[in-house]
C-alpha cells in the first residue's frame, strides 16, 4: 500500500463503511465533519477528525479548500470521496492531485465524460453501447426539440442533461404535453443544476432499472462483477436493490456486462464505477455512468464475497485488480433496502428530529450500513438516511424472508420512516414473485397506506411517547 492514512471527505454510514474496511487494512482514518455533526457517529469511529464548518454543505463537505486543509494538516495522503458530496467532481480530484494526493476514484477526464448525459450519450453510441432512441444534440431550441421529439415518438422523457436524483425529468405523453415538459424540466435543471440543457429519450412504459458493476485498474485491467436490478424506485430514486437481477439469463448477463466493461475502456475508466441501464423485454440501453462506489454496493460484496471498498483502495495504491472475470462468481442473492427518514405519505418528505428510540435487526444473513445512532438528530442539512438493511440467502426467496424478518425486528421512534413501506413492499406478492418494474410503487398504491407496526416497535413508541 502506497498510503498509510485516508481520509474520507464524506458523512454518514458511507464514512463509517470506508473506515470499518481503512482499519482492517491496517490505514490510519481521518474524519471531516461540519458543526451538524460534531458528535456523529463516523467521527468518533476514526482515529482522528477534523472541522470543515458551518453545518450547510457548501461551507463544510463541499468546501475543496477545507478538506485539502484537513488533509495536510492530519499527513493523510489519500481521499476516499464516499458517494455523493464532491465524488463525482473532477475539479475536487484535481485539487487533491495538484496538492500530491490520492483521489480514490477515477480520473477527472473519466468523470468528466461522463458528467453530461448527453455527451456521455454520444461517446457510447461510438463506443458501440446500445442507446434508448433519443436526441442528445447541442441545438437546445424549442423547435429542434419538438421536431426531435416527433421523430422519437410518444410518450417521451424530458431530462437535465446534467441531472440526477430525477431532478429534472419530466414526462410527456403526447404533444400536447410536451411544451410544459420542456419548461418544467428546463427550469429544474437550472434550479439544480445550474444548466438548462435538455435530453430527450423514448419512454419505456414497464423497464426495469439494472445496473453493472465494474471496476478497472491502472494496469489496464476491466472486469464486472455482475449486475443488481434497481426497479423499485420514488420520484427516481431507488428504494430496494438486488443482487443478482432476477430472470437473468447467461447469455445476457455476459451482453450487458460486456457492453458496461466497453463503456469503462471507451473513457479510460479506473476505480469503481456503476453503468446503469434501463430495461425492456428482452432489450437493454445504455442511461448513464456513475463515477464513484453506489450506495447499493452491499448487495454486490454479498454475493461475490469482495470488498469493493478494499479494491477501490489497493486500485489507488496502484496495484492490479484482485481477481479477473473468470474468477469471479455468483453466490445465492442478496436485497438491500434504505432506510429512510421520511415521510411516504407526505411525498416523502424528509423527518427531521432526533431517534429517541432505534434497534436496528442483526441475525444470520443480515448486514446493517448505518452512521447513527439512538439518540442522535437526522439533522436538515444533508440526505436523511437511517441506515441500509442488506440479507442475503442461498436465493432470492430466502433472502426475501430474512429481509421481511429483520424489517419487522426493526424499530425507529422519534422521526416519521419509510420503514412502513419497506416492510410493505418486501411482504406483497409481487414482489415475491419478482415482478418488477420502474412503476411498482405507483402500481401498488396500497403500499403508501399506513401499517401497524410489529408489536414491539409499537411497546417502544408508546413507552417513548
Amino acid at each position: 500500500m502506497t498510503f498509510s492514512t485516508l481520509l474520507i471527505a464524506n458523512r454518514g454510514e458511507i464514512a463509517c463503511r470506508v473506515i470499518r474496511t481503512a482499519r482492517r487494512m491496517g490505514l490510519r482514518t481521518v474524519a471531516v465533519f461540519s458543526d451538524a455533526d460534531a458528535d456523529a457517529m463516523h467521527v468518533a469511529m476514526a482515529d482522528a477528525a477534523v472541522r470543515l464548518g458551518p453545518a450547510p454543505a457548501r461551507e463544510s463537505y463541499l468546501n475543496i479548500p477545507a478538506l485539502l486543509d484537513a488533509a495536510r494538516a492530519t499527513g493523510a495522503e489519500a481521499i476516499h470521496p464516499g458517494y455523493g458530496f464532491l465524488s463525482e467532481n473532477a475539479e475536487f480530484a484535481e485539487a487533491c492531485a495538484a496538492a500530491g494526493l490520492i483521489f480514490v476514484g477515477p480520473p477527472p477526464a473519466a468523470i468528466r465524460a461522463m458528467g453530461s448525459k448527453a455527451a456521455a450519450k454520444a461517446l457510447m453510441e461510438r463506443a458501440g453501447v446500445p442507446l434508448v432512441p433519443g436526441y442528445h444534440g447541442e441545438d437546445q431550441s424549442d423547435a429542434t426539440l419538438r421536431a426531435a421529439a416527433m421523430r422519437i415518438g410518444f410518450p417521451i422523457l424530458v431530462k437535465a442533461s446534467a441531472g440526477g436524483g430525477g431532478k429534472g425529468m419530466k414526462i410527456a405523453r403526447d404533444a400536447t404535453e410536451l411544451e410544459e415538459a420542456i419548461a418544467l424540466a428546463r427550469g429544474e435543471a437550472v434550479s439544480a443544476f445550474g444548466d438548462d440543457r435538455l435530453l430527450l429519450e423514448r419512454y419505456l412504459t414497464k423497464p426495469r432499472h439494472i445496473e453493472v458493476q465494474v471496476f478497472a485498474d491502472t494496469q489496464g485491467n476491466v472486469v464486472h462483477l455482475f449486475e443488481r436490478d434497481c426497479s423499485i424506485q420514488r420520484r427516481h430514486q431507488k428504494v430496494v436493490e438486488e443482487a443478482p437481477a432476477p430472470g437473468m439469463s447467461p447469455e445476457r448477463r455476459a451482453a450487458m456486462g460486456k457492453a458496461a466493461c466497453d463503456a469503462a475502456r471507451a473513457i479510460g475508466y479506473v476505480g469503481a464505477g456503476t453503468v446503469e441501464f434501463i430495461s425492456e423485454g428482452d432489450t437493454f440501453a445504455f442511461m448513464e455512468m456513475n463515477t464513484r462506489l453506489q450506495v447499493e454496493h452491499p448487495v454486490t460484496e454479498a454475493i461475490t464475497g469482495q470488498d469493493l471498498v478494499a479494491w477501490q483502495l489497493r486500485v489507488a495504491a496502484g496495484e492490479p485488480l484482485p481477481l479477473t472475470q473468470d474468477q469471479l462468481r455468483i453466490a445465492g442473492h442478496a436485497i438491500e433496502v434504505r432506510l429512510y427518514a421520511e415521510d411516504p405519505a407526505r411525498d416523502f418528505a424528509p423527518s427531521v428530529g432526533t431517534l429517541k428510540h432505534l434497534a436496528l435487526p442483526d441475525g444470520e444473513g443480515i448486514r446493517v450500513d448505518a452512521g447513527v445512532r439512538g439518540g442522535d438528530t437526522i439533522p436538515i442539512h444533508y440526505d436523511p438516511m437511517v441506515a441500509k438493511v442488506i440479507a442475503q440467502g442461498a436465493d432470492r426467496e430466502e433472502a426475501r424472508r430474512r429481509l421481511l424478518r429483520a424489517l419487522n425486528a426493526t424499530e425507529v421512534v422519534g422521526v416519521r420512516t419509510n420503514l412502513p413501506l419497506l416492510r410493505a413492499i418486501v411482504a406483497t406478492p409481487a414482489f415475491a414473485a419478482a415482478d418488477l418494474d420502474t412503476g411498482f410503487i405507483a402500481r401498488h398504491p396500497g403500499l403508501l397506506a399506513p401499517t401497524p407496526p410489529p408489536p414491539r416497535a409499537a411497546l417502544a413508541a408508546a413507552v417513548l411517547r
